[in-house]
């Protein structure tokens, strides 16, 4: 234990400023003479870029008697001296010096802190260099544009202000930073190496979900782990017969359709638990919508196996009235009994686990930086911000730069899920992380960056592009509506228009999903995602954000917070008293999703008759229309005898010196192609219109 006051002489700030440093990093002191613990004194040096309190005391004690400008000066001079280099180094551009040493602040004023990290400096430094100009300002304190030039100018470095026009150029290239890192390599086939299949869990209320994974749990994590302390991180591993499953512990089906809705598609394999008394039951229903939606491997787990009143023929008749086939009944998907009370049949899901994901042949890159997802994050006592993380690719070690959501931080712990401290986690393993600056969403992704300046920079243009969003009231992009679909061309193939519909009573429902069935069409598919009876809720936007879908209510109303979930989503969200409205606003958006047919339509023929050579390149032929009409807009063809000499648009258009907008029939005119000049008197030329025609279902 050491006095604070003797920690701050040791790393060269005041007393007050060491406090302003213990509160950023949530360690709460009473005053200077406040003991610090070792732990304490490590996040103060890791803080303050000091690797030790040794280190910092080296590196200080001769700035109190010796020379001070030492410390100060040494780093940047080096700096100084590599940034001249090109001067006498050919192989260095002075554009690569110049774009180095540039440093853009957003703001006319920036917090030391912040500035000494733009520079590679430690905040002591700066502060050291602010008080040689009689200025007095903590760590955290700012300083203005002219302060912070003057000491940039010092150590070699260009300081101004960020120019308006290249904000937002940056800004929305923010959020595609990471995925951009990722995809720039890709991953050739002999990097590949098999990862453990991701298992979530999903059913209705007290089918028995959490009994059963904590049978899985007790069996097969603690059982070899004698004392060991099992950590909540969202996710935990098993390993059966040399193989291993992870699993991820979500609440149901809303959180996993939340986590999807955000991009993160965690899952590989949806068990999908169902008890044998009481059969499927409307959350049932909804989990497999949720599954079916997410198009991933579903497995079917009988629970309850143990009880008298279990009926596991009218459960797979069920699951076959809501088009799931087991493999009993000549379908493809497994089906399990299994009881959580005694543990029978666990082992035999878990083996069906395993053969399904060996099916899916689930690979991964492990030597790259890593990349996944949020499991789930919190604020923790004594820890800070943290968060639990799988890794879908590459691995994760400590002292990584990782960018996670809107904010980042350097890597400086990772928790298995058996409370264990470990250096690395490779694909498909979730672990709980220390060491970022606040707390991410459930669901964000995260990636590994090169080093702490490029994480941070990624993370600081996020936030401000979220600030400016929120400022401006800016709604979440719409993922799809009818109004962008009745004109819009999709490139894909095969056209699929997704609905959700929520009506008042069942007969509406069935009449609605009827007429929307009776729509023929060869070229697009509407697919149901799901229609019941009853208001909009929550639960139906997210599943209409994860499908894409669009949400078609009829005589039918929101219930609280589905307003809010829909704009905050971009789902839209339509209503209607009239049925035939509805069908008919489906169909203009079943063929808005066609491209649009093309359609050619011959105006008009003119001949040239002489040729005006005006310079080179351009030239203009002097034409008589024999037929139709020539307009400005037209398309041209140009013809020698059957030979299409060029096929384009028309420069200038005009009758004798004037621009014209259409010349007719028995005219002459003066036309010039558009960048062609290979023309001579006796060419025909065609003007056409292309229009684009709506294509019938």
């Amino acid at each position: 234990m050491i006095k604070l006051h003797e920690v701050a002489k040791d790393v060269d700030v005041s007393a007050e400023e060491l406090i302003e440093i213990l509160q950023d990093i949530d360690i709460a002191v009473e005053g200077p003479d406040s003991e610090l613990t070792d732990e304490q004194i490590a996040k103060v040096c890791d803080e303050l870029g000091y690797n030790s309190i040794e280190t910092a005391r080296t590196e200080n004690a001769p700035a109190e008697t010796a020379e001070p400008e030492a410390p100060a000066t040494e780093e940047p001079t080096a700096e100084v001296a590599t940034d001249a280099a090109p001067a006498a180094e050919a192989s260095e551009s002075e554009a690569d010096a110049v774009d180095s040493n540039l440093i853009e602040l957003k703001k006319p004023k920036v917090i030391v802190k912040d500035f000494a990290l733009m520079m590679d400096m430690k905040p002591n430094q700066v502060i050291t260099e602010l008080m040689r100009m009689n200025i007095f300002a903590s760590i955290n304190a700012e300083i203005d544009l002219k302060v912070a030039k003057a000491i940039g100018e010092k150590h070699g470095f260009t300081v101004r202000k960020e120019e308006k026009k290249k904000a937002p150029a940056s800004q929305p290239k923010a959020k595609k930073i990471a995925a951009k890192k990722a995809a720039a390599a890709p991953d050739s086939p002999d990097t590949l190496l098999p990862r453990p299949p991701v298992v979530t869990f999903m059913g209705h209320v007290d089918h028995g979900k959490t009994s059963l994974l904590d049978r899985i749990r007790d069996t097969r994590v603690t059982a070899g782990e004698s004392g060991g302390i099992t950590q909540h991180i969202g996710a935990y591993t098993v390993e059966i017969n040399d193989h291993k499953i992870t699993f991820l512990d979500t609440p149901g089906h809303a959180a996993f359709t939340a986590m999807r809705a955000r991009g993160a598609n965690l899952t590989d394999v949806v068990v999908l638990v169902v008890a044998a008394d009481d059969g499927v039951m409307p959350q049932t229903i909804e989990a497999i919508k949720h599954a079916q939606a997410a198009g991933v491997c579903i497995i079917i787990a009988m629970n309850k196996m143990d009880l008298r009143s279990a009926n596991p023929d009218r459960l797979k008749q069920q699951l076959q009235e809501n088009e799931i086939m087991v493999e009993d009944w000549g379908g493809s998907i497994g089906c399990c009994p299994v009881s959580a009370m005694t543990g029978e049949g666990v082992d035999g899901l878990l083996e069906r686990i395993i053969l399904e994901s060996e099916m899916l042949e689930l690979k991964a890159n492990p030597n790259k930086p890593a990349n996944g997802f949020v499991v789930e994050a919190q604020m923790e006592p004594g820890m800070g911000p943290t968060a639990s993380l799988l890794v879908k690719s590459g691995s994760l070690n400590v002292g990584d730069s990782v960018v996670c959501g809107s904010y980042w931080g350097r890597v400086k712990a990772l928790i298995s899920d058996q409370g264990k401290k470990v250096r690395s986690a490779g694909p498909s393993t979730a672990v709980k992380i220390m060491g970022l600056t606040s707390v991410p969403g459930a669901g964000d992704e995260f990636q590994v960056m090169e080093n702490d300046r490029e994480a941070r920079g990624i993370s600081e243009e996020m936030q401000q592009e979220d600030r400016t969003q929120a400022l401006e009231g800016a709604a979440t992009p719409k993922k799809m509506s009818l109004d962008d679909l009745f004109g819009a061309a999709a490139t894909a193939e095969k056209k699929e228009l997704k609905v959700i519909i929520k009506a008042d009573v069942q007969g509406s429902l069935e009449a609605i999903s009827h007429s929307l069935k009776g729509i023929k069409s060869d070229k697009v598919d509407i697919k149901i995602i799901s229609n019941d009876v009853g208001n909009i809720t929550v639960n139906d936007v997210m599943l209409a954000s994860a499908s894409n879908a669009i949400i078609l209510g009829f005589h039918t109303g929101k219930e609280n917070g589905a307003n809010a979930g829909a704009k905050r989503e971009g789902v839209e969200v339509r209503l209607y008293s009239i049925i035939y409205e509805l069908i008919d606003d489906v169909e203009s958006a079943m063929k808005g999703l066609l491209d649009r047919e093309l359609r050619e339509q011959v105006i008009g023929e003119a001949e040239i008759r002489e040729v005006f050579e005006l310079s080179k390149k351009s030239k203009i032929a002097g034409c008589m229309v024999m037929s139709g009409r020539v307009t400005a807009k037209a398309s041209i063809r140009i013809k020698r005898g059957k030979d299409i000499l060029f096929e384009g648009l028309i420069g200038s258009l005009k009758r004798f010196q004037n621009e014209a907008a259409e010349v007719r029939q028995g005219q002459e005119c003066g036309i010039r192609p558009n960048n062609f000049t290979n023309f001579e008197a006796g060419d025909t030329i065609e003007a056409y219109l292309v229009e684009k025609i709506t294509q019938e279902l």
